[in-house]
């Protein structure tokens, strides 16, 4: 490939995920295209980048677990950069017309697992993560519903009512306590531990607890560490997550921080890779 973009070039940012092959492209008239493809299908995403490029050089930037195996099927028709720095770009871009403008926050990437990093104006670093995330939904939604879908797994949960399984503060304490609110979890999935009955519908609004209160309180107690006020929020696992999103935000809010749901937000690093093919190719990081 050309050490830069020639006239006829198309430049193509790609996160080749574990779950999903997210592709971010400007069109003609200058607005972004979105598409995506399973994971691990890299010769079909080789096959649509060279499409995209038609009979122009494509200038493609890959990042993610799966960027070298891409890449290979490109046979070094690619950039690489760095993940943490392609989600941080990424979030620059979306939040650019935030007022006032975030110059520092937390932005947390829920995919298969779960990172926190630290996004500043020179620079962005993983300060934190978790085990959990959407690997943790998918493979307990198995075990517990029957189902690896995640249409299927949504929808479960828009019908279900996590009180029929978590065990609540009121649970423990029908009188009350003047310090915890009577509704607040106290242990996930406390009821089945009690042998009590529950339904798949149930079992699905609780992992989405589960999920969504253990990302948002590490993310606040990170956010608190590194004196940032704003978190970000992007990830294939918010995908028409009304309810996950929701979670999110009214965790962080409750812990002070003022949440930010990325538009598009899992297609963050493919858009920060994206943006990185503007810059000097000198910075892109090849190897």
């Amino acid at each position: 490939m050309s050490s830069k973009n020639s006239p006829r070039s198309q430049p193509v940012g790609v996160d080749a995920g574990a779950s999903l092959i997210k592709i971010a492209a400007w069109t003609p008239q200058g607005k972004l295209a979105l598409e995506s493809l399973a994971g691990g299908a890299y010769r079909a995403a080789a096959a649509r980048l060279l499409e995209l490029a038609e009979s122009g050089t494509l200038g493609a930037v890959l990042t993610g677990c799966g960027a070298k195996a891409l890449g290979g099927e490109l046979q070094g028709e690619a950039r690489y950069l760095d993940e943490f720095e392609a989600w941080g770009l990424g979030a620059r871009h979306r939040l650019a017309q935030v007022e006032p403008p975030c110059e520092r926050f937390l932005l947390v990437s829920l995919g298969t697992g779960t990172s926190a990093l630290l996004v500043e104006a020179e620079r962005t670093r993983r300060v934190g993560g978790t085990a959990l995330g959407g690997g943790t939904l998918l493979g307990l939604a198995g075990s517990l519903l029957g189902t690896r879908d995640f249409g299927e797994i949504l929808e479960l949960a828009r019908q279900g009512d996590r009180g029929n399984v978590d065990l609540l503060v009121e649970d423990l304490y029908p009188e009350g306590l003047p310090t915890l609110p009577g509704a607040l979890n106290a242990a996930s999935f406390g009821k089945l531990a009690q042998g009590l009955p529950s339904q798949p519908a149930d079992r699905a609004h609780a992992l989405l607890g589960l999920l969504g209160e253990n990302v948002a309180l590490l993310a606040s107690t990170l956010a608190a560490q590194h004196d940032v006020t704003h978190v970000a929020f992007g990830g294939g696992v918010l995908r028409d997550n009304v309810q996950l999103r929701d979670l999110l935000v009214a965790v962080c809010r409750m812990s002070g921080q003022q949440p930010l749901l990325l538009e598009d937000g899992e297609y963050t690093g493919a858009l920060g890779a994206l943006v990185h093919t503007r810059l000097s190719p000198s910075t892109l990081g090849a190897d």
